[in-house]
């Protein structure tokens, strides 16, 4: 079955078209990826800016006519974070469905945590489990844990745009700030630690595009390689020393860094901030377990689980 799946979140809006076999191969045919920050400002106003709704449109008509060049016999678009908290949400809704023709289905975080759940561990090995999988985005954060399935979840109201916006406002934060956002960081993983057991798992995975952008810093990258990027194996204190880095930087260094795309650049140092003290805690938590944790990033996805869940539920 031919899919196209669409994933609109709080910083980003993103199109995969595949083709989906009986035994669940997902094949790409396309796959695009635009910063639109359709959550700029929501967390402070709770509702869409009219400049954040036509980039969003803007951007899915580019979609509507690159969707009709490959025929999906099935379309889903997922909206996250940013549309579950927003006022006005009626007029996004009104807005895509005169594009693309489908409704924006604003899912919950139980269902968001599902679906990263999915698209990151469909072609893993359950020897490899439990799994600890991290959708960092830019409205909200999901800890998913499982192997086969997902037997526990909890979305977190903190991402790389909220922390921004709450605390880090400025092009180099200081360490008031800094200290800030982490007393806001651990307070959510306080809460989510009476979800998810943090010490349950055997192998963390990471998804999305803050965190695959900080890997392509960890490994060095010259461009951003998402062949490099998908499967790498990266360690508690690399990951601090990027974050670090990151935050250290003002806006001209990050953007000038050879992997980062223009859209993230504002808004990396604070999702750094957030990638580091999640695996600090959950690496933690596993060792005083007598555990040893597994840390590995996937390019694979909300994206891919909602392509396959769309395939599977219409098969």
């Amino acid at each position: 079955m031919r899919v196209a799946a669409f994933d609109c979140g709080t910083n980003s809006l993103r199109l995969l078209i595949a083709d989906v076999a009986e035994d669940g191969t997902l094949t790409d045919l396309r796959r695009e990826t635009r910063i639109v920050r359709l959550g700029q400002g929501v967390d402070a106003t709770g509702e869409f800016a009219p400049e954040a709704l036509e980039r969003t449109f803007a951007v899915a008509r580019e979609y509507a006519e690159v969707a009709a060049e490959y025929a999906p016999e099935k379309l889903r678009f997922v909206a996250t974070s940013a549309s579950r908290d927003a006022r006005n949400r009626d007029e996004f809704f009104a807005g895509i469905f005169s594009i693309l023709g489908v409704v924006p289905d604003v899912v919950t975080g139980d269902e968001e945590a599902r679906l990263s759940f999915l698209g990151a561990t469909a072609d893993l090995p359950t020897e490899a489990g439990p799994f600890l999988v991290m959708d960092l985005g830019g409205g909200s954060t999901e800890l998913v844990l499982g192997t086969r399935d997902v037997e526990a979840a909890v979305s977190m109201d903190i991402g790389s745009v909220r922390l921004t916006e709450r605390h880090m406002p400025v092009e180099t934060p200081n360490d008031e700030q800094i200290r800030t956002a982490l007393t806001d960081i651990d307070a959510q993983l306080d809460q989510a630690a009476q979800v998810v057991d943090f010490a349950a798992p055997r192998t963390f995975i990471g998804v999305a595009g803050t965190v695959t952008t900080i890997t392509a810093g960890v490994l060095g990258l010259d461009s951003y390689q998402r062949e490099k990027i998908h499967g790498a194996r990266l360690s508690v204190s690399d990951v601090d020393a990027e974050a670090r880095q990151l935050l250290s930087l003002d806006r001209e260094a990050r953007a000038a860094l050879p992997y980062m795309h223009p859209g993230r650049v504002d808004v990396i140092a604070a999702g750094g901030l957030l990638f580091s003290r999640v695996i600090a805690r959950i690496a933690e938590a596993v060792e005083a377990g007598g555990g040893d944790l597994d840390i590995m990033i996937s390019e694979t996805d909300i994206l891919d689980g909602t392509a396959l869940d769309l395939a599977r539920s219409q098969s």
